[in-house]
């Protein structure tokens, strides 16, 4: 049975993440860590055009037989054919990775939808599916309050959300349940917030400070059940019902090997601690780190 971890692959196109130090793995680490990742039961990836030179070493290393999630950046403002700008940047896509289809192509910047050119768009995503680019098409959202109005424009196969232990909106917001029932594929991301969730207190980015009565409790909730963070971040993404798959990055195969390790030990309750809705904290976009 395939594992219900995800392999997400901006860390092998960028210097990505609050908590990486590092920079990039090489490119013989990324197929170290691609190779240990099928061997866990891992089958799908998740990259995007955006994702720097990730997509090019997916390709590089060879991806065939994977189910790959990419997403297109935002639409430029003086395209005159925006369906025809959705069929060739996934063309050019599809060169990168060096296979014919993919499993699934995400708008990254979904909200332009709504705007005046979402009939165009949506009639690309749709020649997507019938030149047989694509087995899906559908949305990377920031807070799930955005598919109130993207539904109304059209359905989506397939939505990718964040969800960690500080985030529960798509939970509280009962879309989760609306998205299985209408047969939608969910992906969950940020499960350890771009690795927020992973620092120990001192190597935590002053601007973090203000949330001190969260950090505190999130420190005892985790000596009082004897878990790691990482331990505690991924068991928790696994056991929300409705989630298809939890993408997660990695910078190497140890990590991966410890990610793989805690989503065999069983499911966990979240801490009791108020609902989070600060977009501040938990959107990276709003963060101001230098």
């Amino acid at each position: 049975m395939p594992s219900r971890l995800a392999l997400g692959t901006v860390q092998f196109g960028l210097d990505y993440g609050v908590a990486n130090r590092d920079g990039r793995p090489a490119l013989d680490e990324v197929a170290r860590i691609l190779e240990a990742a099928a061997e866990s039961g891992i089958d799908t990836l998740d990259t995007a055009i955006a994702y720097g030179e990730s997509e090019a070493r997916l390709g590089a290393i060879g991806v065939a037989g994977w189910k790959i999630v990419t997403k297109l950046p935002a639409a430029p403002a003086d395209c005159t054919d925006l369906a025809g700008w959705v069929v060739a940047e996934v063309e050019a896509s599809l060169r990168r990775l060096r296979v014919d289809r993919v499993h699934a192509v995400l708008l990254h910047r979904p909200e332009q939808l709504l705007g005046t050119s979402g009939p165009e768009l949506i009639v690309g995503l749709q020649r997507l599916k019938n030149d047989g680019l694509a087995a899906k098409t559908g949305v990377s959202i920031y807070a799930p309050d955005e598919l109130d109005a993207l539904f109304a424009m059209s359905k989506p196969d397939l939505v990718q959300s964040p969800l960690s232990l500080f985030d529960h909106r798509l939970l509280r917001s009962g879309w989760i349940e609306r998205l299985g029932a209408r047969g939608v594929e969910v992906h969950t991301r940020s499960a350890f917030l771009q690795g927020l969730l992973l620092l120990d207190a001192s190597a935590r980015p002053a601007y973090f400070n203000r949330w001190q009565p969260l950090w505190q409790a999130w420190d005892d909730w985790l000596r009082a059940t004897r878990l790691s963070p990482l331990q505690a971040c991924v068991r928790y993404a696994l056991s929300v019902g409705g989630s298809d798959r939890v993408v997660v990055g990695v910078d190497s195969v140890a990590q991966l090997r410890q990610i793989v390790a805690a989503s065999e030990e069983g499911a966990i309750p979240p801490p009791a601690w108020p609902d989070i809705d600060d977009a501040d904290l938990l959107n990276p976009a709003h963060w101001k780190l230098s």
